[in-house]
């Protein structure tokens, strides 16, 4: 069964080194967002993020987005922010916008899947950017089979997925409601 953590106000530093041992050995995550719980991987294990694809039953040409600590961590993924698109960015992060970015060509290819754009959120949960500043980024899917509603407690995902996966960071319930809003930072934005 997966071993479940959970998740305080503060994080001590055995369970930021338990999350960071898992994902830097090609380990799948559950870990809570603004709306439910997601996969998360290091985007950098191609074996990581193959299993999260596996575990959604989701399409291997199908993207992923990737969730981020800092603004900081940014810079290893995109080439460049429109300068428009600041203020937008500064209201909005952290919080549930994912902004699909021209990538650096350098960026593992299961995260674009050839596309040249990458799907970058900053989440709304402190604890959440607490432990991606010290992973660093990692994708973020919702937590469930594609097709089916995204789970929303430790409890389920352990239900359905304990076999499958490796940590569970347990935030309790999560709040549900509608995913992020995704904005193309293309001209003209969509």
């Amino acid at each position: 069964m997966t071993k479940i953590l959970r998740v305080s106000h503060s994080l001590s530093p055995e369970f930021l080194e338990e999350v960071c041992q898992c994902t830097s050995q090609n380990g799948v995550i559950a870990v809570a967002t603004e709306s439910s719980y997601a996969f998360s991987a290091s985007i950098h294990s191609q074996i990581a993020v193959a299993r999260v694809a596996d575990l959604k039953g989701r399409p291997s040409d199908k993207p992923l987005l990737v969730l981020i600590g800092n603004w900081g961590q940014l810079d290893s993924l995109v080439t460049s922010i429109p300068s428009w698109a600041f203020s937008v960015l500064e209201h909005f992060w952290p919080g549930p916008l994912t902004c699909i970015f021209k990538c650096r060509p350098s960026l593992p290819r299961h995260l674009t899947m050839g596309s040249g754009t990458v799907g970058v959120r900053c989440p709304g949960s402190s604890q959440l950017r607490s432990i991606l500043n010290v992973t660093g980024p990692l994708t973020g899917t919702s937590a469930n089979r594609s097709g089916s509603s995204p789970l929303s407690t430790a409890k389920e995902i352990s239900e359905q997925f304990g076999k499958e996966i490796d940590l569970i960071l347990d935030s309790g319930p999560s709040p549900g409601g509608l995913p992020s809003t995704v904005l193309v930072l293309s001209e003209p934005p969509q």
